[in-house]
């Protein structure tokens, strides 16, 4: 790759002294990137970062809404534990829909208009629930809303990354994950009062209008990557780079860098290339037992406390802990990753998660006793499922990123589908929570043992 032509631009953004000792050793864009990635962080960068965040707690909203308000559901519209379960189901068919065919354009459309679709879909799947007065029509709804939810989750990974330096890059997506159950902790604090008071509905009005505003705050601030612009180099893409560096506090260029080689065409037969194949594998294996675990626990815990005997505001207190759990383990396991990496860390979470599911299921609980293990429930599985997110970023460059992520999730869900139907099919088979919660921990060990083997070197 000749040097000369990006030269001057390269100038804006270095000292004489930086420049004379890089540009002959590296590519400009490579010299740009070593720049954003050594920097601290801009408020700009924060700001995207924050948005991912929230945009998680939305999901994290949208998804455990139905089940807190799952029991005042199947009363209304007289539903076995079964349809229940398609209930939860039809939403994870959307998102494994999203994942699958709405997020991997993201590498070719851009991260912004992914985000745009995507929130459209998940507020009119969430607003039109209120007019809602079937069942068939419930399965629609939650069908819309998990095509938006797909779709959302694998472009956050993917933009939080990117608007994120190599010391805080893992710590920042592991961040992004902890939105989702904190989305959870308030829909279950906002459930526990409205549901009682007003009705399941005005829950899934006030989720919508949630997903409106962040539907206009997407709209005003978000903007797509340097590594995006640069390695896609869409219409306009030489000012869209200048506005973002002015916002970032770099200085803007004349000229847009030369697209590196390694560009990939066709991000999906990359994911099968000699490098990838065997991690790409095992990706989909580990996410598709842990999504498998986790979507079980999430969708079944409220109404499994409700019928061990609690009123509903106690039951949805055992959801809430559950995610408090959850977000607690999200941001621990960023940090302890910093010490052991990802491979340790997953794997040791999971352990520990098969361990005391194992205890939660076949010992006899005092209601504390069950408070704190699903609160250590949540720390492990969830916190421990969610290593996957950097872990993913890490294995795949920035040009199959969110195809990489968009497939793994997509092949993660149908495991998500699988658990909570299964798990209902079972419970009306007779089968004893001792059981059910033994065959469900056994994915957790399998996801752990796949995230340990994986040979990446972007992950040392």
């Amino acid at each position: 790759m000749t040097l000369s032509r990006p030269i001057c631009s390269v100038k804006k953004l270095f000292s004489k002294t930086l420049l004379n000792k890089q540009l002959d050793k590296e590519p400009p864009y490579q010299t740009l990137k070593n720049l954003i990635d050594n920097k601290p962080m801009s408020g700009f960068q924060i700001l995207m970062v924050a948005i991912c965040f929230v945009l998680n707690m939305n999901d994290g909203i949208d998804v455990l809404i139905v089940s807190f308000s799952s029991s005042d559901i199947a009363a209304e519209m007289s539903l076995s534990k079964v349809q229940l379960g398609y209930i939860f189901s039809a939403g994870l068919a959307g998102m494994t829909i999203g994942a699958l065919g709405i997020a991997p354009m993201a590498d070719t459309l851009g991260r912004r208009k992914i985000f745009i679709i995507s929130l459209f879909l998940i507020t009119m799947g969430m607003l039109l629930v209120w007019f809602c007065d079937s069942y068939s029509q419930l399965l629609l709804l939650r069908l819309v809303t998990g095509l938006g939810i797909g779709g959302i989750l694998p472009a956050m990974a993917a933009t939080a990354s990117e608007f994120s330096n190599t010391k805080n890059r893992d710590f920042n997506v592991g961040l992004v994950q902890a939105g989702w159950p904190v989305g959870a902790i308030f829909t279950g604090l906002f459930c526990a009062y409205t549901i009682p008071e007003f009705g399941w509905r005005y829950a899934f009005l006030f989720a919508g209008f949630v997903s409106f505003v962040m539907l206009i705050a997407v709209i005003i601030f978000m903007t797509d990557s340097v590594e995006y612009l640069v390695k896609k180099q869409p219409e306009d893409a030489l000012e869209k780079m200048n506005a973002l560096l002015t916002k970032m506090k770099l200085a803007a260029v004349n000229l847009m860098p030369e697209k590196p080689l390694e560009t990939a065409t066709k991000p999906f037969r990359s994911l099968f290339t000699k490098e990838f194949q065997a991690d790409t594998i095992k990706l989909w294996v580990a996410i598709f037992f842990g999504f498998l675990t986790l979507y079980t626990i999430m969708s079944w815990v409220p109404n499994i406390a409700k019928e061990s005997g609690l009123p509903f505001q106690m039951a949805t207190y055992v959801g809430i802990a559950l995610n408090i759990g959850a977000a607690i383990g999200t941001i621990s396991l960023g940090l302890v990753a910093k010490k052991l990496g990802l491979r340790i860390t997953v794997f040791t979470y999971m352990l520990s998660a098969f361990v005391i599911m194992i205890i939660y299921g076949n010992v006899a609980l005092s209601p504390y006793l069950i408070f704190a293990l699903i609160f250590l429930i949540g720390i492990f599985v969830q916190g421990g499922f969610n290593g996957i997110y950097p872990t993913l970023s890490r294995v795949y460059p920035t040009e199959i990123r969110s195809t990489g992520v968009g497939f793994a999730v997509g092949i993660g869900r149908f495991g998500a589908i699988l658990g909570p139907s299964l798990f209902g099919l079972l419970s009306d088979q007779k089968l004893g929570i001792g059981l059910l919660f033994t065959v469900f921990s056994i994915p957790l060990i399998l996801m752990g043992v796949s995230v340990y083997s994986l040979k990446s070197k972007r992950l040392d």
